[in-house]
Formats: C-alpha cells, sequence, structure tokens
C-alpha cells in the first residue's frame, strides 16, 4: 500500500503525516520546530496541523507497536517521577524492564496505595507477572505487589533502582524542550507513544552497546514496524 496516498479528510499524504509524528514523540523538537524542517523541504504545513496528527494518531500508533513489541524480561523496575502541569503537580508512575524497555506510563495525581494498585493493574492487563519487581523504599508498592502478584519477588533498596531512574531522563529532556507540558491529558498521550517509539529506534538499536550490522538490522525492523502502522491509516 502506497504512503502517497491521503487518509480520509486529510489533503497531506501519509508520508508527511508519519514522519511528522515520528520526529515529534522520538527527538526533542516541538511543533513549530518540526514545521520549519517541513518547510525546508518545500512542504507548507502549521504547526497546529502537525498538533492536531499527534493528538488524532498517536494512540494508533502506540496500540500497533505494542501488539509487535518483543516480550519483556522477568525483571521490572518501577519508579515515579514529579511533573509540574499548569501550576499542578503530578506523578508519573513508570514501568520499565531489565534491559530498559518501558513498559508503561501513568499520569497520576497521587502517590499513595491506591495510584499503585491502578498502575499495577494497568501493568498486570497488558503482561504476565514478573519474577522480580524492583522499586525505591515507597511504601505504597508493599500491598499492592503482595497481593496482585502472588509469585513476585519485590525488592528494595536505593541503588538498586538505577535503571528506573534513568528512563525518566527522556521525559525531562522533552520537558525542558516544550517549556512544560501543557495539559495532563496531552502529555500522557505524548508519553505513552515517545516510550514506544523509544522502545524501537533506542532500546533495541543499542546505539552505544551494538555494533554497526546490528543497528542498522535493528532500525529497519523498527522502521518497518512504523510503516506497517502508517500504512494502516489508510485502512481507518
Amino acid at each position: 500500500m502506497s504512503l502517497t496516498a491521503a487518509p480520509y479528510r486529510h489533503r497531506f499524504p501519509v508520508s508527511i503525516i508519519n514522519q511528522a509524528v515520528w520526529i515529534y514523540h522520538r527527538f526533542n523538537n516541538s511543533y513549530r520546530d518540526i514545521e520549519e524542517q517541513l518547510a525546508f523541504r518545500g512542504i507548507q504545513v502549521s504547526h497546529e496541523t502537525i498538533r492536531s496528527w499527534s493528538i488524532k494518531f498517536s494512540n494508533h500508533f502506540r496500540d500497533v507497536i505494542k501488539k509487535r513489541e518483543r516480550t519483556p524480561a522477568d525483571k521490572w523496575h518501577l519508579d515515579e517521577m514529579t511533573v509540574k502541569i499548569n501550576g499542578e503537580f503530578f506523578i508519573l508512575w513508570r514501568a520499565v524492564d531489565s534491559d530498559g524497555y518501558e513498559l508503561n506510563v501513568l499520569l497520576q495525581k497521587h502517590r499513595n496505595k491506591k495510584a499503585a494498585i491502578r498502575f499495577l493493574s494497568r501493568l498486570l492487563r497488558s503482561y504476565p507477572s514478573p519474577r522480580v519487581i524492583v522499586t525505591d523504599k515507597l511504601r505504597s508498592y508493599r500491598k499492592p505487589i503482595k497481593f496482585m502478584c502472588r509469585q513476585t519477588e519485590h525488592r528494595t533498596h536505593k541503588r538498586l533502582n538505577n535503571r528506573a531512574e534513568n528512563a525518566h531522563q527522556p521525559t525531562r529532556r522533552k520537558e525542558k524542550c516544550l517549556i512544560k507540558f501543557k495539559s495532563p491529558k496531552g502529555a500522557q498521550k505524548m508519553l505513552s507513544l515517545m516510550g514506544k517509539i523509544r522502545n524501537l529506534f533506542a532500546v533495541d538499536v543499542g546505539r552505544y552497546v551494538n555494533k554497526a550490522p546490528e543497528r542498522k538490522a535493528a532500525f529497519a525492523a523498527g522502521c518497518a514496524i512504523w510503516i506497517e502502522a502508517a500504512q494502516q491509516l489508510l485502512c481507518a
């Protein structure tokens, strides 16, 4: 199926739409940055159009990637970070496996037991219970993990959770680029797809640890999944 066709009720072809969405979620670019990049190529698209594409199609790309992603490792790292949106503080809950593969993110108002149960329920709907869960010393994790993952070993230590701590860095860089997130709903949508794209094009590629042939093969595999998701836009 050709990417030169346009989705229903859209003027631009899928090749431009999917690239704009990919650039926004893969790199630390704003909508206006992408508008300028496309203008350099002779494509006149407003930043508001790029914003509407990102909002409309982000869930579609995320769901397709999620169906094609590899099975995560049996050791999970859970952590939280504070995000300020419109003057209010929110807690971003994140889970990654031992290879740095992001499993899920969830933006919530609190850091209590109820919030931990909601996040764990969301995780366990998508993945089987792991062998080990590593968290910081937040007490809200203890009972939910004990009763929801009965066969799972729960480890807590100050320095055991560096894998999850490092996974927060792309979020901070994107937040700085955008000069803060503008809305909780928009941040949740964007960060959900950002994590899935990073799994394909950063974690699997292994820019600093794999050899060039391995990086090229992994990048090509990620591109194939992304192009498949883009082609499905024409069937919607």
